[in-house]
């Protein structure tokens, strides 16, 4: 019989994890995750970010609701241009296609 070859260790790109692969099969035979770093030193530090979070989303939404409160008068103003300029240019009628002019 032949030599088994040794499992071998890969870095996954992904997750920065461990990968144990087996030669003969070429599958990953275990997986051991990357250790992460802490995101925040203390609660209080947490507790800023959040509050944070809060008042940036609040805004945001504070923002779009502005928005959409002076969209109905944009969409106004915007018909009656359009229906100034329809007025003002004469109707010549059927519009010619390029396939008329054939």
């Amino acid at each position: 019989m032949g030599k088994k070859a040794a499992a071998f260790e890969v870095t996954c790109p992904c997750c920065n994890g461990l990968l144990k692969i087996d030669p003969e099969t070429q599958a990953v035979i275990a997986h051991t995750a990357a250790v992460k770093p802490k995101t925040f030193n203390d609660i209080e530090e947490a507790a800023r970010a959040m509050k944070e979070q809060d008042n940036r989303r609040d805004s945001i939404f504070r923002q779009s609701i502005e928005a959409q409160k002076n969209a109905s008068d944009l969409l106004e103003k915007k018909f009656q241009e359009a229906v100034r300029k329809a007025k003002e240019s004469p109707d010549t009628g059927k519009p010619i296609r390029d396939f008329d002019l054939d």
